[in-house]
């Protein structure tokens, strides 16, 4: 089953975009998530809507942040995408009369719905500030310079 990891994307793109003074283009961003840079304008766009990011076009131009990091949190990120699914797995509902099948579901959307609950309190707790912080900790640890490119070094 293919996981859904667009809110770690953007994360990422966010704290990339975090790290420069001035507009960085999608194709950088791209470049960083190693994806398309159309995909990149996409997801950007619906942040922009949400006033997370702006956009400026022409020479020197580029997304930046507009947002205070320490004031936004994963859950904030997560809902400006839609809030999409948090859990991969469901119920089985190929023959909903049956009661087996009933009791079987009604256990799990109990489960599910608290999973979730809990997930998202956690992802409102983590700011981009503090994903930011720890960010600059492994960099200072592994002792590199700090530019787009180092940070993607192993």
């Amino acid at each position: 089953m293919k996981r859904n990891s667009q809110l770690s994307g953007v994360l990422h793109i966010l704290l990339h975009m975090a790290e420069h003074d001035v507009p960085v283009t999608s194709e950088l961003l791209a470049r960083a998530m190693t994806t398309n840079p159309v995909v990149v304008r996409r997801i950007m766009a619906g942040l922009r809507e949400q006033g997370y990011v702006h956009s400026e076009k022409g020479h020197g131009g580029g997304w930046s942040l507009a947002c205070d990091l320490q004031s936004v949190t994963l859950r904030d990120i997560h809902e400006a995408l839609g809030g999409p699914p948090l859990l991969a797995i469901g119920n089985r509902t190929e023959t909903p009369g049956c009661l087996v099948e009933q009791a079987v579901n009604a256990a799990l959307d109990t489960a599910f719905r608290d999973a979730e609950a809990l997930l998202l309190e956690r992802l409102g707790e983590v700011t981009l500030a503090a994903l930011s912080a720890d960010f600059h900790k492994r960099f200072a640890a592994r002792g590199g310079a700090l530019a787009l490119e180092k940070a993607h070094e192993g």
